[in-house]
């Protein structure tokens, strides 16, 4: 027989056994039946009980443990044992050669088994008996798991080992179905899971500390939470350490004390002391102070429990504790609460009497229950006569006050709720009521309780307020009304001096230019009046600035600006003053590219200013240095730096005040004495700082640090030159005409010469705005330059008029006006003006804006052309 001497007799044996029990002749049908039972039973020992034949008869046909059902080849029941009987209810007569173990099994889980296994297998298995013999007849080991039902209909899980009966030929006669009953195993298997959740949530937790030891209390777990509540790793304390070296050693020597006394036995101070009592099988829980690995301390509940191994015997202990603190902490405050309670009474009634109101406690009714010196006072009643009185009977309105409380017991709350008191002998005080609800425990209200305060001082100080505020508020308004006639006054100003100043420098700008040339005396008085006319312009210039920076109505325009070339063009306006005094103006260019977010007009007009006095004050042939350096992350800091006399420490602190003009006097310089004034300001505005450091002998710094930006900037002069490119037209040679609406002949004629030198400009003037609105309509001029200040109507009314006309609305209107206020020139740029020239004109400045407004004209009208065509 294939095989036969490599079988020991004990194998010789149960072969027989089977052989003669079921008829095998094969000895792989029995190797296979062997390896089933093994594996169903999964007990080590199974070999040893298999080796007595006799035995696994027992076992197999007489034990109510195992369901042993054999079938033929096509799956009909021939064994049916005394396992399977009792697991399944029915009799084997009842099964033998009548059914198939599918039709005692759970239908919807043989489908399902028949799906899984066509995936598994990639083959198509038909569900029923196939489905639970397919893998066997492959020679596939097979255990399953799947539900019987018994002959009553209820149903159990059952594991399933199955394996196919072969003759000598490796033919399948039948197939071997031995089942248990697993529910016991689902049971233990979910008691198992949960053992392990709840061993996991106790040993992974930070709110235990969970610690177990050796026999000897060396530790050899250390958990999360213990390194969480000792500041210990595990690495630190395992092997190393017994609990006891991070307990209170104090604690550990009172505590073997008390068990030796309570125990009746010595108990050794240390380990021993804290898992005694485990050690002798009771139940132990104690508290104990745990010490940090920083030293610190905190109070513990610990649990101790003796770990034991299968034999009884004591192999460590498992010591949980949990921080104790705040249960400590309750138990001081429970402690300090109940003194306070002791001292309830004396307090309360301590309290009521010191204060300063009139406290009184109603009933929900109304009825006072209790009264303060202060309710006596005010009432003019003792308590003993006040309780049990209507609240309300005490005030000279006892409607009104018992309408406030019908709203505290509406509203709950109830604040600044005036009556008047009145005493036995008429004394009147009117007070102030605060009340409140009041309620038992349970919730249920108890009564009111009121506060009442002496208003009387308070309302007539109120009433003192109310006044005071009146006036402050009229004050308020006269100061408005006087800083707004300032502004109207400051632009009145400006327009009253700017107009006659522009026919001055008007003029002298046209006899300076004029062909042929004056001659030089005549040129040398010219340019005096032109230094003098330009000189007053700026004067009046700082006078408004610092006006309109002191009423905080000075427009800021922010916008990113490039420190070099703001300090280069500086430079540049400023090297015609330097080359007159005889000094050197150094500014070396960064090589890199540095950005402020300014308003570039006052950056410039604050360099400009303190370039301009390094120049005035210095020594003849001395030099002025314009820097700037980063000072701090954010911050830039510009410097001027000069030769000059330099200042004392008694002039460095008259330095920045109105109208200053320190040093001027010594060294023949004229100004305002404002300039200082205004830069200092207008760095403030734009969020900065600015100062000075001087040495007498040496020279001065003039400083002032600003905010820096990394947002690079537009080139606006490069967008200017696009804009005038655009505007060129090849047709610059057509008669066009410019029309000038202004009702002062100075500044008529001066304009009206300015161009008589353009052949190809036909000048139109009118008087006033309703004058020049007909002309426009009538002439349709190219260009129109129109002045605000006009009579009858306004020059902005006279824009408004124009665009909303179809003949008028596109031509260019260029403002020209004395008002030269900031918010003047922004309300003109607002109304729609395509530019706004101020007075005095510069003519440079106003032949270029002429041509660019004559270029648009050009281009319009080009555009209007070929829509016609």
């Amino acid at each position: 027989m294939k095989g036969e001497n490599k079988r020991s007799p004990s194998s010789l044996v149960k072969s027989d056994v089977i052989e003669t029990l079921l008829g095998l002749n094969s000895e792989d049908d029995v190797d296979l039946f062997e390896a089933a039972i093994e594996e169903v039973t999964e007990r080590r020992h199974a070999e040893e009980a298999l080796l007595n034949a006799g035995a696994l008869q027992r076992a197999i046909f007489n034990s109510a443990n195992f369901s042993c059902i054999a079938t033929d080849a096509k799956g009909v029941i021939q064994i049916f044992n005394v396992g399977a009987e009792r697991m399944l209810g029915y009799s084997a007569i009842e099964v033998v050669d009548n059914i198939t173990p599918a039709e005692i099994s759970d239908p919807q889980e043989i489908i399902a088994r028949a799906k899984a296994l066509s995936v598994e297998l990639s083959t198509p298995i038909e569900p029923g008996f196939d489905a639970l013999v397919f893998k066997a007849t492959r020679g596939i080991e097979d255990i399953y798991e799947l539900t019987y039902i018994r002959k009553d209909g209820s149903r159990f899980p059952a594991v399933v080992s199955v394996t196919a009966l072969r003759d000598d030929q490796g033919i399948i006669i039948g197939y071997l179905l031995i089942g248990t009953d697993n529910s016991v195993g689902k049971q233990a298997e979910e008691a198992l899971l949960k053992a392990g959740a709840l061993q996991k949530a106790i040993f992974n937790s930070a709110n235990f500390s969970s610690i177990a030891t050796d026999a000897h209390g060396v530790i050899q777990i250390f958990n999360v939470g213990a390194e969480r509540m000792l500041g210990y790793t595990a690495d630190e304390v395992m092997n190393k350490i017994t609990p006891a070296d991070i307990s209170d050693p104090k604690e550990v020597i009172e505590r073997a004390k008390e068990l030796s006394i309570e125990l009746d036995t010595a108990i050794t101070p240390g380990f021993d002391a804290l898992v005694f009592k485990a050690r002798r099988g009771i139940e132990d829980i104690y508290e104990l102070t745990y010490i940090r690995k920083d030293g610190s301390r905190f109070p513990a509940v610990v649990s101790v429990t003796a770990l034991r191994d299968e034999h009884k015997a004591i192999i460590g202990y498992l010591l949980i504790g949990t921080d104790n603190t705040a249960r400590k902490r309750i138990e001081e405050e429970q402690k300090e609460l109940g003194r306070r309670l002791q001292d309830q009474h004396f307090y309360t009634r301590n309290l009521i009497e010191s204060n300063i109101d009139a406290l009184t406690t109603t009933d929900p009714s109304g009825i006072i229950t209790d009264v303060n010196k202060q309710m006596e006072e005010l009432t003019g009643n003792n308590r003993d006569s006040l309780i049990g009185t209507p609240f309300k009977d005490y005030f000279t309105d006892p409607e009104f006050a018992a309408a406030g409380i019908k709203r505290v017991l509406s509203e709950k709350i109830i604040s600044d709720y005036e009556l008047t008191a009145r005493t036995k002998n008429g004394k009147e005080t009117v007070v102030s009521i605060n009340a409140t609800t009041f309620y038992h425990r349970d919730n249920k209200l108890q009564g009111i309780f009121y506060g009442a305060r002496d208003v009387t001082e308070r309302n007539r100080l109120n009433q003192k307020l109310l006044e005071k505020n009146i006036e402050l508020e009229n004050a308020k308004a006269v100061a408005e009304k006087a800083n707004l006639a300032k502004s109207d006054f400051l632009s009145s100003m400006s327009h009253e001096l700017r107009t006659p100043l522009g026919a001055i420098l008007g003029f002298a700008q046209l006899m300076e230019s004029s062909t042929p040339a004056p001659p030089p005396a005549q040129k040398r008085s010219i340019a005096q009046i032109l230094k003098a006319g330009w000189y007053l312009l700026e004067l009046i210039n700082e006078i408004l600035d610092l006006a309109l920076i002191e009423s905080g109505k000075l427009p800021m325009s922010l916008e990113a600006v490039s420190l070099s070339e703001v300090m280069q063009e500086c430079v540049l306006m400023s090297e015609p003053q330097a080359q007159l005094h005889d000094i050197k103006v150094v500014f070396t260019r960064s090589s890199t590219k540095d950005f402020l977010n300014v308003d570039r007009t006052r950056l410039k007009q604050v360099i400009i200013n303190l370039l301009s006095n390094a120049i005035k004050y210095n020594r003849k042939g001395g030099s002025v240095i314009l820097e700037h350096s980063q000072s701090s992350d954010d911050m830039m800091r510009f410097s001027v730096r000069d030769t000059g006399e330099g200042l004392s420490v008694e002039q460095l602190g008259q330095l920045f005040q109105p109208f200053n003009r320190l040093g001027q006097e010594a060294n023949n310089q004229e100004g305002t004495g404002i300039g200082l004034v205004v830069s200092k300001r207008l760095v403030e505005s734009m969020g900065g700082v600015i100062g000075v450091q001087s040495t007498v002998g040496v020279g001065s710094v003039f400083w002032f640090e600003l905010k820096r930006t990394d947002e690079p900037v537009s080139n606006l002069a490069d967008s200017a030159i696009m804009v005038t490119e655009t505007l060129q037209y090849e047709d610059s040679e057509r008669l066009q005409t410019l029309l000038y609406v202004e009702d002062n002949p100075a500044n008529l004629m001066l304009v009206e010469n300015i161009i008589s030198r353009r052949p190809n400009l036909r000048f139109l003037s009118a008087a006033d705005a309703i004058q020049g609105i007909e002309m426009a309509h009538t002439h349709q001029p190219d260009v129109i330059l129109m002045d605000i200040n006009l009579p009858g109507i306004s020059g902005l009314i006279a824009l408004k008029i124009l665009r909303e006309s179809p003949i008028t609305a596109s031509i260019p209107v260029v403002a020209l006006s004395a008002n030269a206020i900031p918010r003047d020139i922004e309300k003109g740029l607002d109304a729609g003006f395509f530019h706004y020239l101020t007075k005095p004109l510069r003519i440079n400045e106003f032949l270029k804006t002429l041509d660019i407004a004559l270029e648009y004209a050009n281009k319009s009208a080009v555009i209007a052309d070929d829509e016609e065509k």
